[in-house]
């Protein structure tokens, strides 16, 4: 089913992102994460794509196995950066074969090392607006996902920019949206605001990462432009000090809890938690925040 007529059933919701790991003997212990998540009765599951397409193929059997074992509702990620159209019609082709109603279209970032230029990187599709468009010329049926920046894309000029691109998005066919991780909720909702001024009106899912550890927050930083309130970075050093790699956990579980909370108070017609491949995390921030 489509996500849109998914959310429209009214009740919040999370979503999930997994990524496909790289080495196929990982894979069945990625499955049993996901199959411990099912209880958590995700209204849909994303797959991420992998830089210029690096990991297409196990995007596509990672996500016939998440249909097989779990029967998630899923939305595999695609991205035009180093694509033509007959790779995209290849993998539409193929994720329609599966019986999937949705896909979220990226523009995707430079490989790391790629040797080529920016024109070539991004020939055939320069901006994911153009992937949105050649999806919905050639699938009208199936429901288009975007990515969006309620602090801006590292890339934009400013806000304003990046809300017209936004715009431009819709225009080609976009119907929902999630964010990029932030950390505080007052970027969110001033976002959806300003999208709902210029008449975007389709679902905005908030982006919800938890810190697992310094680590790990630090690695995320440095794919996105997200920005970490001065308050948290102090709760989250001191709990290092004080007691170390599990207070830190503790500290994003607890924050994590508190965002989500009210992300739904206020409106959120869901959220979308960046899962990291991980079970317990996502549990425990979950426990009693969504209906039975």
């Amino acid at each position: 089913m489509q996500i849109p007529q998914l959310i429209q059933q009214g009740r919040p919701f999370v979503s999930l992102e997994f990524f496909p790991p790289k080495k196929q003997e990982d894979w069945p212990r990625f499955i049993e994460v996901a199959k411990e998540l099912q209880q958590l009765r995700p209204l849909f599951a994303s797959v991420t794509y992998g830089a210029g397409g690096s990991t297409q193929s196990n995007t596509l059997e990672i996500c016939e196995q998440l249909i097989d074992a779990c029967g998630f509702e899923i939305m595999p990620h695609l991205t035009g950066v180093t694509a033509d159209p007959d790779k995209i019609n290849g993998f539409l082709d193929a994720i329609r074969a599966m019986g999937v109603d949705n896909v979220l279209a990226l523009r995707g970032d430079r490989p790391v090392g790629y040797p080529g230029t920016d024109a070539e990187l991004f020939a055939a599709f320069p901006y994911a607006s153009d992937l949105v468009r050649y999806i919905r010329s050639r699938h009208a049926e199936l429901a288009i996902g975007v990515a969006g920046f309620p602090e801006a894309h590292a890339e934009a000029p400013s806000i304003a920019a990046d809300l017209e691109v936004m715009e431009q998005k819709v225009a080609n066919g976009a119907d929902f949206a999630i964010t990029q991780l932030y950390f505080d909720n007052r970027v969110y909702f001033d976002y959806v605001e300003r999208l709902r001024a210029r008449g975007v009106t389709m679902p905005i899912i908030p982006g919800v990462l938890p810190i697992r550890s310094l680590a790990s927050l630090r690695f995320t930083l440095q794919l996105c432009n997200a920005k970490v309130p001065g308050l948290m970075v102090h709760r989250l050093m001191k709990a290092h000090e004080e007691g170390g790699a599990s207070a830190v956990y503790r500290i994003g579980v607890d924050y994590a809890r508190e965002q989500i909370r009210e992300l739904l108070a206020k409106g959120a017609p869901g959220v979308h938690l960046y899962t990291l491949n991980k079970a317990d995390m996502c549990l425990e921030i979950m426990d009693g925040l969504l209906e039975p």
